[in-house]
């Protein structure tokens, strides 16, 4: 196994250095997926801009926690799936809609799931989703652009996830107390 250094503001390559400095403004903290990233300041910079882009997409914060959470139980993220736990609860999601996330149980209503099962199918399917599936999306209120959008979410998932997967990402303080561990 490979170890990957937790950098911080004195010990990252000089262009993750700001970076790092906007990481800490933005959460009050480094979390420890942006302190990996750090390594390749690229990469970090592209998962800042592409959450920016999404948090920023049409989606509500119900539904971006769908996406985001619904990636990170698929992909069996240690670290992402107790993070955005964290996240969901400071914008104020409905803890149903995070349990049902979590533990992979129906969620409180077929927009949100139908929402789930398009976002997974993009997943499982590497984006080679039967046109069934796209109509069943649009059908449940989604539009075409939500469509794309939805590939950008997992876009940003698919980075932080194989980072984490890769790097053994240490689960930060703020968020072991909503430690996850995928069902068997």
């Amino acid at each position: 196994m490979i170890e990957f250094t937790l950098h911080d503001e004195t010990t990252a390559p000089e262009a993750s250095k700001v970076l790092l400095a906007k990481s800490k403004k933005d959460f009050g903290m480094i979390p420890g997926l942006h302190a990996v990233m750090a390594e390749a300041p690229g990469l970090l910079q592209g998962y800042q801009v592409v959450h920016e882009l999404f948090v920023n997409s049409s989606f509500d914060k119900d539904e971006l926690t769908v996406v985001w959470q619904s990636v990170n139980v698929e992909h069996a993220c240690h670290y992402c799936v107790p993070a955005h736990t964290a996240i969901a609860k400071g914008m104020k999601v409905d803890e149903a809609i995070t349990e049902a996330l979590r533990n992979e149980t129906p969620l409180p209503n077929a927009r949100l799931e139908a929402l789930r099962t398009f976002t997974l199918s993009v997943v499982r399917d590497r984006g080679n989703v039967d046109n069934k599936a796209v109509q069943a999306f649009l059908d449940a209120g989604f539009t075409r652009r939500q469509i794309l959008e939805v590939v950008l979410g997992v876009s940003q998932k698919v980075m932080s996830n194989y980072t984490n997967h890769l790097a053994i990402t240490p689960v930060d303080n703020a968020f072991k107390k909503f430690e996850w561990h995928k069902a068997t």
